[in-house]
């Protein structure tokens, strides 16, 4: 598998890079939780290889992959572990229809033939909730996703409930589609990606994300390139985690420095162990990985 992916790159004169996975700092996202350590001073396992690949974009590096091992906390189960194998990669000029079809073509040259299905997460939720994300008040979403996840509606804030009712309740539901596209996230889950306005006068995050048999395997953004508005984003997830109790993350100065010299760009984040794990047919992550990571 990995020789492969590594052969469609070269096809395509995408070179492969290797990137840190020690840094002082990591991802601000409150949803991820690093793994901390000291060595040398407060040192954090990357989420993702993307701070440091996005520096090599800024100077000039052109498109760019890494096959990297990549570390979350808290993240175990059937289609998680905290250690995991991450494929990224970047494509300066590139718009998100256009990584989309390079996407498509990997996966096809893998061994995945099923055709594509599109839909934005509006209309999963309208389609399995009867909730519009964009326009549902905050006292409906939050009362919904507590019965759903039968915790107190006092825990809940907006963005945690769309996050529990779309894990609960939408993506179980995709499972019927071989090959699904979404799109059109809410500007507040944006993360790295650039926002616009769609059709209806929302805002959007310009990103998506690929479901195998409703499983999450990849994640696209159209690249923010806006230091003063990632700086901005990072001080309010370090807020969240505050409030949350979440230790905050140090400010990255050579990350932001980089995102204000970025060209215009697309890039994504694969799991290749779920990939492997939706190609094989298997039930779990545990079937592709062969050990138990506790134990390790």
């Amino acid at each position: 598998m990995l020789a492969d992916i590594r052969a469609f790159f070269a096809s395509r004169g995408v070179m492969e890079v290797e990137t840190p996975l020690l840094s002082a700092s990591t991802a601000t996202d409150p949803g991820l939780d690093s793994f901390e350590l000291e060595a040398e001073g407060r040192r954090f396992l990357l989420t993702s290889p993307e701070p440091h690949m996005k520096r090599l974009l800024a100077a000039g590096s052109g498109p760019i992959f890494q096959i990297s091992r990549a570390f979350r906390r808290g993240e175990a189960g059937r289609r998680h572990n905290p250690e995991f194998t991450m494929l990224e990669w970047y494509r300066p000029g590139f718009s998100l229809e256009a990584l989309e079809a390079e996407l498509l073509d990997l996966i096809r040259a893998l061994g995945w033939q099923a055709p594509a299905e599109h839909a934005t997460y509006g209309e999963l939720f309208r389609r399995y909730l009867g909730l519009d994300p964009f326009t549902a008040d905050n006292e409906a979403l939050i009362r919904q996703a507590a019965q759903v996840g039968q915790l107190e509606a006092s825990v809940l804030d907006r963005e945690t409930a769309l996050d529990l009712l779309f894990s609960h309740c939408v993506e179980p539901r995709l499972v019927a589609h071989d090959t699904l596209v979404v799109s059109g996230y809410p500007a507040s889950q944006a993360a790295l990606a650039r926002t616009s306005v769609n059709e209806d006068g929302q805002a959007v995050a310009l990103r998506f994300e690929l479901y195998l048999r409703g499983i999450e395997v990849a994640n696209a953004y159209d690249e923010l390139a806006d230091e003063t508005e990632q700086a901005r984003r990072a001080c309010s997830d370090n807020e969240v985690r505050q409030a949350r109790g979440l230790p905050d993350i140090p400010e990255d100065a050579r990350f932001l420095a980089a995102v204000g010299q970025l060209p215009p760009a697309s890039g994504i984040a694969l799991g290749v162990d779920r990939l492997i794990m939706v190609l094989g047919g298997y039930a779990s992550l545990a079937e592709v990985l062969a050990f138990d990571w506790a134990r390790a």
